[in-house]
């Protein structure tokens, strides 16, 4: 059985202006793959197909110039990015390719044959190998070229087998089988399956599709095992011993990349010759301000010559983020990964990258920093060494449960390098030594992980990423809280022994806390709300 998806996303406005043809660019996103998605501009007869029931159907070009042309093209090839299939504008590719791992998208102003409707395409049509194309109508888009992208990325998903991502209440009724996202400004999200007119932040998703809420569609496992490519090689490395080298020439560096699947890390190393002011920007591929069209939010993390963390950088309201810090000479490695946010899930933060890189020398008061810890019985003890032309004037050792977010942990007098404590979490936590010169120059150390030396049982939860129900399995009666983003507590509750269920069908999609207590201790875990 055929199925046809309409996607009426949204119907602008209808233009019918006539256009002549614009000259349309040859481009191709990654020219030596096998499957072929062909964005058709200037016009088509169709005939022959499931669609030609009354006849030919005779498509106009798409009344497009060059440039929106090109950045459409632009759009739809870092939706695809993560995938082994080549966007293109041309149609020598498109015959080139195995007859049942292409599709062909007409956009064109020509919809009357149809009615109103941003597009429309067959599902699964990509490997039926007879040449059905789907369609995207331009001038029902009012020729807006974000919403010409995001449907013709939407009606090749539906081509490569996809379904719409919907979205439901909490009791599971349909609101609208397009799940229009959530949040405002860069990082607002929409799934590309939903509609994506209103967000920038349109990526593939895992969620329920409208034949029921308890449905879930994992785009990429869709796209990746039912049409003959998976994804693309890996670009880099996400070792230490094997990570790529970016080399500073006239004191910068410009190394793009690519991340292109879930859990995916770029490593690249390189070198501080003298003691430097060192600036990054991490820049997701994007056709404008704002990081436009973007499909990455990333995270960058610095480490030392001894594979220490030094710290992770990651924006809470932009898709880039940067490095502006001071570092002695050395090697120094960064990792490179896509991350959720607010909005978001960590599901499919994928494409393309810049990072920008460059140096300018200083001379630094401070010649090392350097953070030492261990397990005394119960306690943890801390040592650290400060070598200065200047004089310490304050020292803060600072504590963290998650490796990012650090907080005052003890202000010890400035002549003192060693502190000693009985921790009041018994999790690995990290620490890190805040100083600050007379100069008024502020430095951090290495960052050192420990772990309390104790045997006390607690709850645990069975996967971070959930669905409708949090997990949880507990050794015995304990108290939990948990915490949205912003700290406001949603739910709380006792834990028994065994495995506990925490309905989480009415909370928003997002990060949360989750705190367990006995009346003497307490843990936290992160959690992801899909």
């Amino acid at each position: 059985m055929k199925n046809l998806f309409r996607s009426g996303l949204i119907v602008l406005s209808i233009v019918s202006t006539l256009f002549a043809k614009a000259q349309v660019p040859l481009l191709s996103s990654y020219p030596s793959a096998t499957g072929v998605i062909y964005l058709d501009f200037d016009g088509q007869t169709v005939s022959g197909t499931s669609w030609n029931t009354n006849g030919p159907i005779y498509c106009g070009a798409a009344g497009l110039t060059s440039s929106q042309i090109t950045e459409i093209f632009n759009r739809v090839s870092e939706d695809y990015r993560p995938f082994n299939v080549n966007i293109t504008t041309d149609s020598s590719k498109y015959f080139a390719a195995p007859a049942n791992m292409r599709t062909r998208v007409i956009l064109t102003v020509t919809s009357a044959w149809y009615g109103s409707a941003g597009g429309v395409s067959f599902v699964g049509s990509f490997t039926w190998g007879d040449d059905t194309p789907c369609f995207v109508f331009t001038a029902l888009l009012n020729y807006n070229t974000k919403d010409i992208a995001e449907a013709a990325a939407h009606e090749a998903g539906h081509t490569l087998g996809l379904y719409h991502q919907a979205k439901y209440d909490t009791s599971c009724n349909l609101i609208t089988q397009y799940n229009p996202g959530q949040g405002t400004g860069e990082i607002g999200w929409a799934p590309i399956m939903g509609v994506g007119y209103y967000q920038n932040f349109t990526l593939w998703n895992d969620g329920p599709n409208p034949f029921g809420c308890s449905t879930s569609q994992s785009d990429l496992s869709i796209i990746t095992t039912g049409n003959g490519f998976t994804y693309r090689a890996d670009d880099y490395p996400a070792t230490f011993t094997g990570a790529g080298t970016a080399t500073f020439a006239n004191n910068q560096f410009n190394v793009p990349g690519i991340i292109e699947k879930p859990g995916d890390q770029d490593m690249f190393k390189f070198i501080i010759p003298t003691s430097s002011h060192f600036t990054l920007n991490a820049v997701p591929y994007n056709v404008g301000a704002g990081d436009a069209g973007s499909d990455l939010d990333m995270q960058v993390s610095l480490y030392n010559s001894s594979q220490t963390l030094l710290n992770v950088y990651t924006s809470s309201s932009l898709l880039s983020t940067s490095i502006d810090t001071s570092l002695i000479s050395g090697t120094y490695y960064l990792k490179v990964e896509g991350k959720g946010n607010i909005y978001a899930p960590n599901y499919a933060s994928l494409g393309s990258y810049t990072l920008q890189g460059a140096m300018s020398n200083i001379i630094l008061p401070l010649r090392s920093l350097e953070l030492r810890g261990s397990l005394n019985g119960d306690k943890h003890q801390l040592d650290w060494v400060i070598t200065a032309d200047e004089p310490v004037t304050k020292q803060i050792l600072e504590i963290s449960t998650d490796g990012i977010n650090f907080s005052e942990l003890v202000q010890p007098p400035v002549e003192d390098r060693s502190y000693t404590y009985k921790p009041y979490v018994t999790t690995t936590v990290q620490y890190r030594i805040n100083a600050t010169l007379s100069d008024g120059q502020q430095y951090y150390s290495n960052i050192i992980s420990l772990k309390s030396n104790t045997s006390t049982a607690r709850p645990q939860l069975l996967g971070n990423l959930v669905s409708n129900n949090i997990q949880v399995s507990s050794p015995g009666n304990f108290n939990f809280t948990l915490f949205d983003f912003t700290g406001k507590i949603v739910a709380k509750g006792l834990l028994t022994n065994g495995i506990n269920t925490i309905n989480a069908s009415s909370y928003m999609s997002g990060m949360y806390l989750i705190r367990f207590d006995n009346g003497d201790q307490q843990w936290t875990d992160k959690l992801v709300r899909q």
